[in-house]
């Protein structure tokens, strides 16, 4: 009997070998969900900073997958937070990814809701009305 080490496997088990990458590593496919999720905020980021750069240009974006919530007393879960910058550091707006996800029912509402979430961070950090921070505020992609 001849021993195996657990975990290397050198051949499938219809003795063809292994089976290479389906896809090219450079192929929008072969992106994570949290890749495909932090492109889509960096996108709405450097859409707002065309209009409001020069107000935005000591905030800090971010993505997180959960927001730190211990102990959870209920409540809505958190799908973004505006934090202010310590110590003379930049305040950061962070969107919370899997709640984002979760609260969405397809690709399209993942993008409505991740930029109505910085809109809406943005106009309070500003102390604007979301609509005047982006006129789309609020309406549906068509």
């Amino acid at each position: 009997m001849r021993s195996r080490v657990a975990g290397v496997r050198r051949r499938d088990r219809h003795g063809r070998g292994l089976r290479g990458p389906l896809t090219p590593p450079q192929a929008p496919v072969s992106r994570t969900r949290a890749e495909r999720f932090d492109d889509l905020v960096h996108d709405e980021v450097r859409r707002l900073g065309q209009r409001w750069g020069r107000e935005l240009a000591q905030v800090e974006f971010a993505v997180e997958e959960v927001p730190d919530v211990e102990p959870w007393t209920g409540g809505p879960v958190p799908l973004g937070l505006t934090l202010p910058g310590e110590s003379g550091g930049p305040v950061r707006i962070v969107i919370y990814r899997r709640p984002v996800e979760a609260r969405a029912t397809g690709d399209r509402e993942v993008g409505r809701l991740v930029r109505d979430l910085l809109v809406e961070e943005v106009a309070d950090l500003l102390g604007l009305s979301p609509e005047s921070v982006d006129p789309s505020y609020d309406t549906p992609d068509d």
